[in-house]
């Protein structure tokens, strides 16, 4: 079963642009040119976006395989399909990498296990449960990125579609 999703990479040093599509290429198993401009929010980066196609868990691979280089801020968004939930993954260099399960509308599905371990966490006093629950949305990193989407205006758009 496939399913559709975009790699937007909302910034990267020129020196590790052709290394990010040479990591897709190799998780797509075909040859990646993105096309690389300029990103205000970050002097000296430059951004892309790429729509693809492929075998669902396919974002996973993207994320996994572009995970870890420092100075790159990425996500991955897959649609739903009808054997598996979205995905939406976002990275940065402070903050890591987060993954989170998106239902049909693309809300966050947190699941059952992680909201009881954020409210004992709270219960116990070790943190408060509203930066809890930023966390378990990927607050954090949809601030920290937040500069870079908007520094995108005027970039092509790139549509997902509903997989029904």
């Amino acid at each position: 079963m496939t399913t559709r999703g975009v790699l937007y990479v909302h910034s990267a040093p020129r020196a590790l642009c052709p290394h990010v599509e040479w990591a897709v290429a190799g998780v797509l198993g075909v040859r990646v040119n993105l096309d690389w401009i300029r990103q205000p929010a970050s002097p000296g980066t430059w951004r892309a976006e790429f729509s693809w196609q492929a075998e669902a868990g396919t974002a996973s691979k993207l994320a996994s395989a572009l995970r870890g280089w420092h100075l790159l801020r990425f996500e991955v968004t897959a649609e739903p399909c009808p054997t598996a939930e979205g995905e939406r993954y976002s990275s940065t260099p402070d903050l890591g990498i987060f993954h989170a399960v998106t239902g049909m509308h693309g809300d966050i599905l947190v699941p059952e296990d992680r909201l009881r371990a954020a409210l004992a966490r709270s219960a116990r006093g070790e943190t408060d449960l509203e930066a809890e629950i930023a966390k378990l949305l990927g607050k954090p990193w949809d601030d920290e990125l937040e500069p870079f989407r908007y520094a995108g205006e005027g970039a092509p758009v790139r549509w997902l579609h509903q997989v029904v």
